[in-house]
């Protein structure tokens, strides 16, 4: 296998992920890039985004950590889901915020995994730090895809 076939086998598989992801999709988030086990996702903070405090809800900012964790952990095309997630809010998101989350794999043995997610704004101020646990379920990430062919 040459270098080149992970990282390739990376992108589709995240294509393929956030394709069905209608509530990414939904909040903007976008992929920057990724690679075996690891995942950068942006979202721009609009009013829409807003709680009743007038900075972005936390429930959101989780919605864009998950997700990158979500793409991070399902890179090997083997489906994979949270077994469980924390996340610590540190600085407050404004409108007008450019989020990046970066979810880097920390550990991945058998059919579990740890990985960690920095969310950082367009300043690189750290937002929030969420962790990760997923756990293996039968079948390949690309299974739809491989159908259509």
């Amino acid at each position: 296998m040459t270098d080149a076939q992970p990282q390739q086998l990376a992108a589709t598989c995240a294509q393929a992920l956030l394709s069905r992801d209608r509530a990414s999709r939904k909040l903007g988030i976008q992929l920057l890039e990724v690679g075996p086990g690891s995942a950068r996702l942006s979202m721009m903070v609009t009013v829409d985004h807003l709680q009743g405090y007038g900075t972005c809800h936390g429930g959101l900012i989780f919605t864009l950590a998950d997700a990158a964790f979500a793409v991070a952990c399902n890179t090997y095309d083997e489906a994979t889901v949270a077994s469980g997630c924390s996340i610590d809010f540190l600085n407050p998101a404004h409108v007008g915020d450019d989020l990046v989350a970066q979810a880097v794999e920390q550990s991945r043995r058998g059919r579990t995994g740890l990985y960690d997610v920095r969310i950082e704004n367009q300043r690189g101020e750290l937002i929030a730090l969420f962790r990760g646990k997923a756990y293996k379920v039968h079948g390949p990430v690309l299974a739809q895809e491989k159908l259509d062919d």
